[in-house]
């Protein structure tokens, strides 16, 4: 009986020991993950994003390519109104597309190196490597990581949750966390290709235009739906809504809205046609900053973006950089006064 409880109590020591081994370590995986974005080349990866906004959610369809070392194309669209908004970088410049509006921009800018971006493999892994206290664990299928985030305005969203696939340490899904652990930001990742091939134009702003515009749906264009004002629900302290304008413009319409207090500051709104011909993009004087739902151009008196067709821009004297993109983040759904 002794001889039997021995071998038993031998077997499982073999079996926690062989377990023990073939599990890794944070520093393990840190270091392959560090081995892997010194050797990527260049991928594409689909991804599905909701975006979480008080009690309602909008999901957007992410295509996602990257050539090492610059280039890169995100096409954002979003999966209920067949529109979409793309992001492309190459040796020119930082360019932000909006097809349905015939629109693109150029901005001088270090996109994506400036800032966490939870579509971006590359990123995610930054973000790893650079917390040194971040949260580690694991199940049967991923390697899970709770690190801070890059945003410029972290304090909205200060920390995230990345699960990778053990198989490959490519991304599965990606949390981004208010101070509260709600996930307002959700990427779900999907077909991973490592070895990516691309064509010499895959990158070229104009020939990503008028790809992007030959899929449009005849009915999808911007600059046909129905112009609505909408209100920031972000509350500064001390400043309300005092005074609606609206003005009617040569093929449009214009809403001024203007909020006094001791952070005032004026929200611009104008429904816009599309572009009749493909003109060259224009030069923005500002960051490139993440939305959500859009991209825009935040400066330091100035924040502005377009979104179903309605050109946006806040100006004031008084407001930081973090708190325009506060407000126009809160700039969505039905109006609030």
């Amino acid at each position: 009986m002794r001889k039997k409880l021995l071998l038993l109590a031998s077997g499982l020591m073999v079996i926690f020991l062989l377990a023990a081994c073939g599990s890794k370590s944070q520093d393990d995986v840190v270091k392959e993950l560090n081995g892997k974005l010194g050797d990527l080349s260049g991928y594409k990866v689909n991804a599905k994003m909701t975006l979480k906004m008080g009690t309602d959610s909008q999901v957007y369809n992410v295509d996602i390519w990257h050539k090492d070392p610059t280039f890169y194309r995100v096409n954002l669209k979003n999966a209920g109104k067949d529109q979409s908004q793309m992001i492309l970088r190459n040796d020119e410049g930082v360019f932000v597309l909006t097809p349905a509006l015939n629109k693109s921009f150029r901005f001088q800018s270090d996109w994506p190196q400036n800032s966490s971006q939870a579509y971006l493999y590359e990123s995610l892994i930054k973000d790893i490597v650079a917390d040194k206290n971040a949260k580690f664990s694991t199940t049967k299928d991923y390697y899970v990581f709770e690190t801070k985030t890059r945003y410029q305005n972290n304090s909205m969203l200060p920390t995230q949750e990345i699960k990778l696939n053990k198989s490959d340490l490519s991304p599965a899904v990606v949390k981004v966390m208010d101070p509260d652990r709600n996930a307002l930001v959700t990427v779900e990742f999907s077909k991973m290709d490592f070895n990516a091939n691309f064509n010499k134009d895959d990158f070229d702003m104009k020939k990503n235009m008028t790809r992007a515009q030959l899929g449009l749906p005849a009915m999808a264009k911007a600059g046909d739906q129905a112009f609505t004002v909408k209100y920031p629900t972000a509350e500064i302290s001390g400043t309300k809504l005092i005074k609606e304008d609206e003005v009617k413009i040569e093929g449009g319409q214009r809403s001024v809205l203007t909020y006094e207090g001791k952070k005032s500051y004026t929200l611009i709104e104008e429904k816009v046609a599309a572009k009749e011909a493909s003109v060259s993009p224009e030069n923005v004087d500002g960051d490139l900053v993440d939305l959500g739902v859009t991209i825009g151009a935040v400066s330091d008196h100035s924040i502005s973006w377009t979104q179903d067709g309605v050109d946006y821009m806040i100006a004031s004297k008084n407001l930081t950089r973090n708190e325009f993109v506060e407000v126009a983040k809160s700039v969505q759904g039905d109006a609030v006064k």
